[in-house]
């Protein structure tokens, strides 16, 4: 009848096999003959059965489906990411639900409590940390988190993020290269890893060279509290140089210095960001930063996830991918600075 839904036993009725013969047609790594599976198919077709993936899951206690959540998707960097995570999850046969969260710690834990729901093999978390207890219940549920881009002080989280320390120690070496003596910082918000080893790579590298930082603000990785900030910063005794804790915030740091503030960048003022994205290459920007390598970082974070997904007594692993330095035309190129 119209607008009623078609079951497993219907089909098996039309291609004259039994239930159980539709199941395991539709089930991976279940044996059909090629004739039984056609026959299936063939009538599947005819009705527009699909099969039911999160009940199937309830019997086989594997649904394939990975739950990613991410904090924001302003950032050019996640976009770009998040697809590079699902095209690889998709070529190992799993399926992606994608859920939003801030970066409270509450809605966070709210948000990985509903996609224990959906019965999902594994979580990755981009952009975000999760609770003790949550991660906690996580692991007596059997379900393995990966934290994508994030680090936190627990030895039984596994995580994949650049090696941020270093590569903000790659953005002040350059910057002191360049002749700068009035160094200035935008941090990101205050509570990411990224944002706390960025900063922390960086003034180690100052300070090592004797230099203080001579100005700092906080852009949250928004664009209008990067806005925000840099007019604070260059209302009285500029800096030289800013080092801005990602691209997206760097973006509208440049933005302002040239179309409000009416600087040359990078005549004026040297501008460095993180994290390489599309934006950055473009002439409008052409914005030096340290780039992210999401290939590997992406690569890593799948075969983490799905060695604990088929071994689940396989240990956390932690990685910190070393980045390259991305010279471009918004900072002072220091004499004989190979690019």
């Amino acid at each position: 009848m119209p607008g009623q839904k078609i079951t497993s036993l219907d089909v098996a009725r039309l291609a004259g096999v039994s239930q159980s013969a539709v199941s395991r047609v539709f089930t991976p790594g279940a044996s059909a003959s090629k004739k039984t599976a056609e026959k299936v198919r063939k009538a599947a077709d005819e009705l527009g059965y699909r099969p039911n993936v999160l009940a199937r899951a309830v019997v086989s206690g594997k649904s394939r489906i990975i739950g990613l959540v991410v904090a924001y998707l302003n950032n050019q960097f996640y976009p770009e990411a998040l697809e590079k995570l699902t095209n690889a999850l998709q070529e190992r046969g799993y399926h992606v639900l994608v859920f939003m969260a801030s970066n409270s710690a509450q809605n966070i834990d709210k948000v990985v409590e509903e996609i224990l729901d959906f019965q999902v093999d594994g979580i990755i978390a981009a952009s975000v940390a999760l609770s003790s207890d949550l991660s906690d219940r996580c692991q007596a549920a059997g379900i393995p988190v990966v934290l994508f881009n994030r680090a936190q002080d627990d030895p039984g989280m596994s995580a994949v993020s650049s090696d941020n320390i270093a590569g903000g120690r790659k953005v002040a070496d350059f910057l002191l290269a360049g002749g700068h003596k009035k160094i200035g910082y935008i941090a990101g918000w205050e509570g990411a890893s990224t944002q706390r080893d960025r900063e922390a790579g960086f003034l180690a590298a100052l300070n090592k060279a004797g230099v203080a930082l001579h100005a700092r603000g906080v852009g949250d990785f928004s664009s209008e509290k990067s806005r925000e900030a840099t007019l604070e910063m260059f209302a009285a005794d500029p800096p030289d140089a800013v080092f801005v804790a990602n691209d997206h915030m760097a973006i509208a740091v440049m933005d302002t210095l040239r179309f409000e503030l009416g600087l040359n960048v990078p005549n004026d003022v040297s501008v460095v960001g993180y994290d390489d994205v599309a934006v950055a290459a473009w002439p409008t920007y052409d914005l030096t930063t340290v780039r992210q390598p999401a290939n590997r970082m992406v690569a890593e974070t799948v075969d983490i996830l799905l060695s604990k997904i088929e071994g689940p007594d396989v240990g956390p692993r932690r990685l910190e991918i070393d980045g390259p330095l991305i010279v471009r035309g918004s900072a002072r190129i220091p004499e004989g600075w190979k690019t």
